[in-house]
């Protein structure tokens, strides 16, 4: 599959006594935790790759053998 690049997310960071917790503000249940703040960004990059996976595979099994219309979507807020 072809990388592509997400831009526009807004990535959310905490400091707690443990570490670090984040999430992605704009999709639910992106989070992640990490003991350094560098070690965080890069679980909360994990979990929204793997979100996004996720769910583009489960939207193929969904439509595999149905017509469909797929287009990138691109908005402004």
């Amino acid at each position: 599959m072809k990388k592509e690049k997400i831009s526009g997310l807004t990535a959310v960071y905490r400091k707690v006594r443990e570490g670090y917790v984040a999430y992605v503000e704009e999709i639910p249940g992106v989070n992640t935790q990490g003991r350094t703040l560098k070690s965080t960004k890069a679980n909360l990059a994990d979990a929204l790759r793997l979100a996004l996976t996720t769910n583009r595979e489960l939207a193929e099994k969904e439509t595999h053998g149905r017509p469909a219309i797929k287009e990138k979507l691109s908005i402004e807020l």
